[in-house]
């Protein structure tokens, strides 16, 4: 199996919601109220869901030239 493609919209996803995370992780809340508080009402996704992302890497925007697009024969001379 080879490895899934996530889109930009994921990206984005990832990374507001570890950008919330770490906002709300040093004021001493548990995982579960910072998804209960903040992730679920934004996001609505599940708990199982919050724990994966955050252990989700984020591919860099150059990632995304790896894959061919519909114009790449029409670029090359």
């Amino acid at each position: 199996m080879g490895k899934k493609r996530r889109g930009r919209s994921y990206r984005k996803r990832v990374l507001e919601i570890n950008r919330i995370y770490d906002e709300h992780v040093r004021s001493g809340l548990s995982n579960r109220e910072i998804w209960l508080r903040y992730i679920y009402p934004i996001y609505a996704i599940s708990e199982r869901t919050f724990y994966n992302i955050l252990k989700a890497t984020v591919p860099s925007p150059q990632d995304d030239t790896d894959y061919p697009t519909l114009f790449d024969e029409y670029g090359k001379p």
